[in-house]
């Protein structure tokens, strides 16, 4: 299982597998049970040439150092009181890695509801907001592998997006050398999607082909 892992988040473009990321399913078994949902929006940083990456010009500290390990482990950050969930791609050594920025819940809806004290398509719509909703308070899990994992991405059951929009990334100093880049990925009318307009949702399928 491992090397399955480790062979889908390398050996192409990370701009490409988070592409591919979109519709795969996260999954979190927590200590009061187990939520999921869809990957709707992810964004991809490109490590040490990536001017919005936390490696940028070769940046490596303790805090950092899991995104340096291998493809399709689990990198944790934390901003302020929030914390974010990147997935480590490429070789290591290598430090690229793809933030998960919005999820269409799947399962353990009331118990995401509960963890952000709150229901609708605000409770996922933000990388900090995915985190707490699936019940997860703290970075214990940073540097392990998805694959067995509490926490994993499930490959092998997933949803087509009928069209991938791509644009800039959120949050990013835009007037660094690549804040313009279009590394965000996100499935067209999901309501999930951080910063999606309600004339732009599409409330019939979410966005899915199937």
């Amino acid at each position: 299982m491992l090397a399955k892992y480790q062979e889908f988040f390398t050996g192409r473009p990370t701009t490409a597998i988070a592409r591919s990321l979109l519709g795969k399913q996260v999954r979190y078994q927590g200590p009061d049970g187990t939520t999921a949902g869809y990957i709707v929006e992810c964004e991809a940083y490109l490590g040490e040439n990536d001017s919005a990456s936390h490696a940028f010009n070769g940046r490596r500290t303790d805090y950092s150092e899991s995104l340096y390990g291998q493809p399709g482990s689990i990198y944790l950050y934390q901003i302020r009181a929030h914390y974010c969930f990147d997935i480590v791609v490429q070789p290591a050594g290598e430090p690229q890695g793809i933030l998960l920025r919005g999820i269409e819940p799947s399962r353990g809806q009331e118990l995401m509801a509960q963890h952000r004290k709150m229901t609708g398509f605000n409770m996922t719509n933000g990388p900090a907001k995915l985190v707490q909703a699936l019940g997860i308070h703290s970075r214990k899990l940073d540097g392990q592998p998805l694959a067995g994992n509490r926490l994993t991405v499930d490959l092998d059951q997933f949803k087509i997006p009928r069209e991938i929009v791509t644009g800039p990334r959120v949050g990013v100093n835009l007037a660094g050398k690549d804040g313009q880049k279009p590394w965000r990925f996100y499935v067209a009318g999901n309501p999930y999607v951080s910063g999606m307009r309600k004339r732009a949702m599409d409330l019939t399928s979410y966005g899915w082909r199937n």
